[in-house]
């Protein structure tokens, strides 16, 4: 995925008053008597640094204003469980978001967190590549309007009900357009491999701009060795759709690399073996039994 720095978490705590020593590679020394309160404008809407910034405020002295927020999803629900322990806390899923510390004591709350929303996007991802009929409950579709608009537009037929998402994949993909990972609410960098994975056997070309992370085509290699067609010019792949994928040893690099290549093998001719499959397990709880469960011809091999 390239470099994945921590330089605006390191300043926004500095900003905030700890002192920190990472001159040791591998290792950082913080410490603080107390952390206070400040405006502290992000260079770029880094989902971690948004919710690192939030936690610390919580017990520093004075207001902290986050600005040019991450709005994910995530956020918002971070802010729900720290309003209901009793944080005045407001503007998750606006570019402006206000702490008012203070360090009082938090209160007792019960709070379910979100469903993964990148995880309902690989099942989706997954009935597209096989012309599947999946139905997902226990969905926010609000937070996947980005994937659902970039689905549809493959040939998936998509029907939204409240909490659940009916996706029904067709005969054969269609090519998209130009797709442009973002920050959200644009396409998720997550969803990226995924989609590709089902763009190499679409009719005809299709173009991904990855914007978000520098290196993060590690998958390209493997889906090649599947008989894909796609070519790299930095951040830009063209993806030239095949009739078909052929079945191949192929190793997960990262987490959604390796779900890409899951749904590959789902949809490729004779068998795909994964290797590398402890990426997959960090955002996924038993893929394989899930996609099981609806059909396909997986197992895990320990």
């Amino acid at each position: 995925m390239g470099p994945r720095p921590i330089d605006l978490h390191l300043k926004a705590l500095k900003n905030m008053g700890a002192k920190i020593n990472d001159a040791h590679r591998g290792f950082i020394h913080c410490e603080a008597d107390r952390l206070k309160g400040c405006d502290i404008q992000l260079d770029y809407p880094s989902v971690g640094a948004t919710e690192n910034i939030m936690l610390a405020s919580v017990f520093a002295d004075g207001e902290t204003v986050i600005r040019n927020a991450a709005k994910e999803p995530e956020i918002v629900d971070l802010q729900n469980y720290l309003q209901a322990a009793g944080v005045r806390v407001t503007g998750a899923g606006t570019s402006i978001i206000r702490i008012a510390g203070g360090g009082g004591k938090l209160r007792y709350a019960e709070h379910t967190i979100i469903t993964d929303r990148i995880v309902a996007g690989t099942y989706m991802a997954a009935a597209g590549i096989t012309g599947g009929n999946l139905l997902l409950k226990n969905v926010y579709p609000e937070n996947l309007s980005s994937v659902i608009s970039v689905l549809r537009e493959s040939g998936c037929r998509i029907r939204v009900n409240g909490s659940t998402v009916h996706v029904v994949g067709p005969a054969r993909l269609r090519a998209v357009d130009i797709v442009r990972t973002l920050p959200y609410p644009g396409f998720p960098t997550d969803m990226q491999a995924q989609l590709m994975a089902m763009l190499t056997i679409a009719r005809g070309t299709s173009i991904v701009v990855e914007t978000v992370f520098e290196n993060r085509y590690k998958h390209v290699d493997e889906l090649l060795r599947m008989g894909a067609n796609i070519k790299l010019e930095g951040r830009i792949a063209v993806i030239k759709g095949v009739r078909k994928l052929v079945g191949a040893n192929v190793t997960a690099r990262d987490l959604r690399g390796g779900a890409a290549l899951v749904l590959a093998g789902l949809a490729a001719e004779g068998e795909t073996v994964v290797s590398g499959i402890r990426h997959i397990d960090r955002g996924y709880e038993r893929i394989e039994e899930k996609l099981r469960q609806i059909g396909a011809t997986i197992r895990r091999v320990d």
